[in-house]
């Protein structure tokens, strides 16, 4: 079966408050080189262009974002980088873009993709997202699960089919969708075999989640079903008029747990990654050998398995183990790795604080 017209749709409106103080509003996580040279968001534009080239690139991103996409992306369509009026959740953004796609070509399918993540075995992931593109243009909803390498309590899960199998080429129905568990439930999934981490990319035509919005979140598709054309100089007047009457909800609640056509590819591990966290980081990056990592010259007495992000400084550690330490021009962090999750709650209570100009 031949592999259909392929759109990528990127969100890229979030604020990574958990990589405070390096991500800020003006300048989140996505449009940081965290690992690599690149930007997260400039590599997943990057890893998929043998498949899909920047003219059929979709950017989903906030206004006060939307001119430094447009400076990292210079290859995309600037009337395809479309800024939210305000955000409301994922089902809306989603929405608006396969509305966009579908005034091309409602046969398109569109590949639903984080801009903010990682992904080591490119090739591996290629092929999958060819396998499900070819299973979305059967009208079918996909969603890629990873196959877990530990029981993690920060990703929600998908439940497959009993003996179902990692790296298959064709899609299986989707049993159920799982929150965040707690840890107990997590390795109880992780040893039952067939509980997947979803990974949040999804894949369909424009037309048939528009017809999935229309069932199921009809306020959202009133709004986004008759936009002029993107590139249309009442657009931008009309998408503000229209977009704060969608449903402010996720695609998962608002659709995936709503609908009957749902199909899954549990996929062997192409070395995903969400980089949640600086923990996260630190785990990807080179250490020394008492598990230290750091990206600025150090000076380590006694001490073990901490992360040092001070770009520009000369940092001293003496007897101190498990740490955070990232420093910027106005404002440090030092957390323990294990509680490295807790950042964002710290920026909202910098906002609360009267500190939210350092957010």
């Amino acid at each position: 079966m031949k592999t259909p017209e392929l759109h990528a749709v990127i969100l890229a409106g979030g604020r990574g408050t958990r990589f405070w103080p390096r991500s800020r509003t003006a300048m989140p996580k996505q449009l940081l080189p965290v690992v690599g040279e690149l930007s997260l968001l400039q590599q997943t534009v990057h890893r998929v262009r043998d498949l899909i080239p920047p003219e059929r690139v979709w950017v989903i991103t906030s206004e006060l974002l939307r001119t430094k996409v447009r400076k990292q992306l210079p290859g995309v369509p600037a009337s395809q980088i479309v800024a939210e009026p305000e955000g409301r959740n994922t089902a809306p953004a989603i929405a608006l873009a396969a509305a966009l796609i579908a005034q091309q070509n409602p046969d398109a399918v569109m590949a639903v993709l984080p801009s903010d993540h990682l992904i080591l075995d490119e090739p591996r992931y290629l092929g999958v997202l060819e396998s499900a593109a070819r299973a979305a243009s059967a009208d079918k909803l996909v969603v890629l699960g990873i196959q877990p390498r530990y029981a993690e309590t920060g990703y929600g899960y998908i439940e497959f089919p009993e003996g179902v199998k990692a790296g298959r080429k064709t899609a299986v129905e989707v049993v159920s969708f799982r929150e965040k568990p707690e840890q107990a439930v997590a390795d109880e999934f992780v040893q039952a075999g067939n509980f997947y981490w979803n990974s949040g990319q999804f894949l369909w035509r424009a037309g048939t989640i528009l017809d999935a919005v229309k069932a199921h979140l009809p306020k959202t598709y009133a709004a986004v079903a008759s936009l002029p054309a993107p590139n249309s100089s009442k657009f931008k007047a009309a998408l503000a008029k229209s977009y704060p009457k969608t449903d402010k909800t996720s695609i998962d609640y608002g659709i995936l747990e709503k609908a009957s056509n749902i199909a899954g590819f549990p996929c062997k591990d192409f070395g995903w990654n969400d980089v949640g966290s600086w923990e996260a980081v630190y785990q990807l990056a080179p250490k020394d050998p008492r598990g230290n990592a750091a990206d600025t010259p150090v000076e380590l007495l006694d001490a073990s398995g901490n992360y040092v992000d001070a770009p520009g400084k000369f940092v001293a550690l003496v007897d101190v183990h498990n740490l955070i330490v990232v420093d910027t021009k106005d404002a440090l962090l030092i957390c323990p790795r294990a509680e490295a999750q807790k950042v964002s709650a710290l920026v909202k209570a910098l906002e609360k604080s009267g500190w939210d100009k350092l957010t």
